[in-house]
């Protein structure tokens, strides 16, 4: 007989504001450990050096961090033009120093320049895996690993302050967008070098920033429990499918429960017309209240039936699992 991991069967998304040093999975099992959650996994790390919002999932939640990996992000960063490092943030060793001979409307024109499609290289100081080990792993060794180009996508670059030889941003990025990548390139294409001395993630898909949680206020309110109560710190959770907001949405009924319970196709009522392939977050309708169920995707009547243009089929592929 299988053991049960013991712990608390507790569903929700923490948005900690992550402080300067230490690592995003330190910070996960110290926040798992406060909450005795059972599952828990962050959506995208942040190194070290940077700070902000870092979403972790408890419970079934973590069924659906891929979708907030897979988010768009939004960044303050200040990068100093004149030095380059290593590690292309105050981690690394200085390996080059230049004067700063630019004007303010040439770094304006050359972080612009930065909006867009585009293809990036990985820095060696990221946490892309090769052979099973962080690309950081080798990097610190001297092993250089020939990385392929990816597509990322700068949705938003907005210049906020040029102090030479600092200059501050805010950048709004598809996922896999390397911060530290685009202040080194910004320091070569200005001739000068440059690299990341702050880092701070301000936005992940749609979280609100005032939904933030200290980790110094989870502890302190921790410590104040009694033996066995955790509702003011459960208070602090958002709810799962907050990380699904943005997929239409599917209700069913109490037959169609069951069926998609049991990893059956399920049909549901939708303001949408039915996307093959397309994914759904879908709810039991009871009464007055709608119960997360989880996410399905768009297939054909299996049922040879047809249907109104709001009745969809989906196919389970993320089902919510809750205490009997």
């Amino acid at each position: 007989m299988a053991r049960r991991r013991k712990g608390r069967d507790i569903n929700g998304i923490v948005l900690l504001d992550k402080p300067l040093g230490g690592s995003s999975n330190q910070l996960l099992q110290k926040v798992r450990w406060l909450y005795k959650a059972v599952k828990a996994g962050h959506t995208g790390a942040l190194d070290p050096l940077a700070s902000g919002m870092l979403p972790l999932c408890l419970g079934e939640a973590t069924k659906f961090s891929q979708f907030l990996l897979d988010a768009e992000k939004t960044y303050e960063v200040t990068a100093q033009l004149g030095v380059r490092t290593t590690t292309s943030d105050a981690d690394g060793e200085v390996v080059e120093e230049k004067p700063v001979d630019v004007t303010d409307a040439q770094v304006n024109e050359a972080c612009l320049a930065f909006l867009g499609k585009s293809k990036q290289i990985p820095s060696m100081f990221s946490a892309l895996k090769h052979q099973g080990k962080p690309l950081y792993f080798y990097a610190r060794q001297g092993i250089e690993i020939e990385r392929e180009p990816r597509d990322i996508e700068v949705f938003e670059l907005e210049v906020l302050r040029i102090e030479l030889p600092y200059v501050d941003m805010r950048i709004k990025c598809s996922k896999g967008t390397y911060i530290r990548s685009i202040v080194d390139d910004l320091g070569q294409n200005l001739g000068c070098g440059a690299y990341v001395t702050r880092l701070h993630r301000t936005e992940v898909a749609d979280y609100p920033t005032d939904k933030m949680v200290s980790l110094d206020t989870l502890i302190s309110t921790q410590e104040s429990l009694d033996e066995g109560e955790f509702a003011p710190l459960d208070a602090f959770l958002i709810p799962m499918d907050t990380a699904v907001s943005r997929l239409p949405r599917v209700t069913i009924n109490d037959e169609e429960r069951s069926r998609f319970d049991h990893g059956q196709s399920v049909k549901g009522v939708c303001e949408a017309e039915l996307v093959v392939g397309v994914s759904y977050r879908v709810y039991h309708q009871q009464a007055d209240d709608l119960l997360f169920l989880g996410v399905g995707e768009g297939v054909k009547d299996p049922r040879d039936q047809g249907q109104p243009k709001n009745e969809i089929f989906v196919n389970p592929k993320r089902r919510v699992v809750y205490p009997s």
